[in-house]
């Protein structure tokens, strides 16, 4: 394939760039459904759920967990900003089953009220450990929340870092004056 037939995926976490790759197309989980994208794809700005992000690189699938938070896709060049990120070979899958039973507990156990930092906490808990036995092929039953894991997300920081990385690569790109 030519040069043209790609996209540019990089997942950023506080910890840095946890990949970069070179893919065919992907697919990522949005709060508004799940998305693909191929080369040519129209700039996008979406808000991410945690789930599984899939992507074709030299024609295998690839798969890897990530958190909440949010994607921009522009000049097949993709880039999501997330708290969270694994690989299936870094799933343990007794300990996120155990995360999973703690966090359904918790929150059957849950006395306040939904939208606050502490039922947030327990939400998200709950949508981590779930995703990293689906990343790791033994996903959990179904469970309906009515409250969604994005609601209480600290999106400043995201936008903040998503700022900072758009003027970074449009001061890369800009020309230099001598």
């Amino acid at each position: 394939m030519s040069k043209e037939a790609h996209i540019a995926l990089e997942i950023v976490t506080p910890d840095g760039v946890r990949l970069r790759e070179t893919v065919e197309s992907l697919t990522a989980p949005s709060v508004e459904g799940e998305f693909g994208a191929l080369p040519g794809h129209r700039p996008l700005l979406a808000a991410l759920k945690t789930g599984i992000v899939s992507y074709v690189k030299d024609g295998a699938e690839q798969r890897v967990a990530v958190g909440p938070g949010f994607v921009e896709l522009s000049d097949d060049r993709a880039v999501l900003l997330t708290d969270r990120f694994t690989t299936r070979a870094d799933v343990d899958p007794v300990r996120a089953r155990l995360a999973l039973k703690e966090a359904d507990e918790a929150l059957e156990a849950f006395a306040g009220e939904p939208g606050t930092p502490e039922h947030a906490t327990l939400v998200c808990a709950e949508l981590w450990a779930a995703v990293e036995l689906e990343l790791y092929g033994d996903p959990p039953p179904p469970t309906y929340r009515s409250y969604h894991e994005f609601q209480a997300t600290a999106r400043e920081d995201y936008v903040k870092a998503f700022e900072a990385r758009r003027a970074e690569r449009e001061q890369d790109a800009s020309p230099t004056r001598d």
